[in-house]
């Protein structure tokens, strides 16, 4: 029996979400790939459903480097409520302890967010994907399981107070790939002597895609746009929506082949390229300057190829 064909356009690029609140990552996935008809499609990290914000999804091509937006840094715009714990350290959960939050001033929370700075160690919620035997700990908190979870250590790179208003504060969070924002506002209300949870969620920033830094034109696509623009043009006029791939990658050095040399990287060997970086990660350009795939600097100097096109 001969393999069934993949129904779907064969569309490539990155498309800025913004997602709703009350979807989950995966069902907001589905409905962008259908309403693009895309053959391939994929998102860059979850999003739990009370959460809104960016969701990079990947179509076609683009999907093959949607690991290195999985491994990058985020950001978040994050509401708490002090003085009430969860058992999803969100509103979704059943509260487990009130306490009063009238002593906690500004001035203990500000003192508390600076001590969250830099590398923490972080519990995996119950509530969360991690899967223990085969099985996602969601699922089994569901069912009143607790499991022993391992730590996890994270980066927490920028904690700012956009506003204290007792018993909820407003904060901008800027953390590596892996941080669970809710176990770190359960975590901050349990350093303050009162608890607290997450009331609002909103995911800011993905690697060099910024909500505040973005021009006009590539501002994050709501789920109403694309399905409205779908309805009425058909699905190829979404492929405006979409960002080239390479702009996920934008913030490494580029490196310029010559054809010999890209020839060579095609085949899976490492080459010498002139005044190339010295380390780390860069995007390959063939002589055309157009982008075939992400290199990475040997010990010895040469470019070796990592993903290509």
């Amino acid at each position: 029996m001969g393999h069934r064909r993949k129904q779907g356009r064969n569309v490539s690029g990155i498309l800025l979400l913004d997602k709703p609140r009350g979807l989950t990552s995966n069902e907001a996935l589905q409905r962008v790939k259908r309403f693009f008809k895309a053959a391939k499609a994929g998102h860059t990290g979850s999003l739990d459903p009370l959460a809104t914000g960016l969701l990079p999804i990947c179509l076609g091509g683009a999907t093959k480097f949607s690991a290195f937006l999985l491994d990058a840094d985020k950001r978040y715009r994050v509401k708490v409520k002090l003085g009430v714990t969860t058992t999803t350290a969100d509103t979704e959960g059943e509260i487990l302890a009130e306490a009063p939050v009238e002593g906690v001033t500004e001035q203990d929370l500000r003192a508390t967010l600076a001590r969250f700075l830099g590398s923490i160690e972080q519990m995996p919620p119950m509530y969360s994907a991690v899967k223990h035997q085969g099985e996602r700990l969601y699922k089994l908190a569901r069912r009143g399981i607790e499991v022993e979870r391992t730590p996890r250590q994270v980066d927490i790179l920028q904690l700012e107070l956009r506003g204290f208003e007792p018993p909820e504060f407003e904060m901008d969070v800027h953390c590596s790939k892996g941080t669970y924002i809710r176990t770190l506002a359960a975590d901050l209300g349990e350093a303050l002597g009162c608890g607290g949870h997450v009331t609002g969620l909103r995911r800011t920033g993905v690697g060099p895609y910024v909500e505040s830094e973005m021009e006009s034109e590539t501002r994050f696509v709501t789920l109403d746009a694309v399905e409205q623009r779908a309805g009425a043009e058909g699905p190829e006029a979404l492929d405006t929506l979409l960002l080239p791939l390479e702009s996920a990658l934008g913030h490494w050095p580029a490196v310029a082949l010559s054809e010999d040399a890209a020839f060579y990287l095609r085949q899976g060997q490492a080459v010498v390229v002139p005044q190339a970086p010295t380390q780390g990660l860069v995007r390959l350009q063939d002589p055309s300057r157009r982008f075939i795939g992400v290199g990475c600097i040997l010990d010895d100097g040469k470019v070796q190829p990592k993903r290509l096109l």
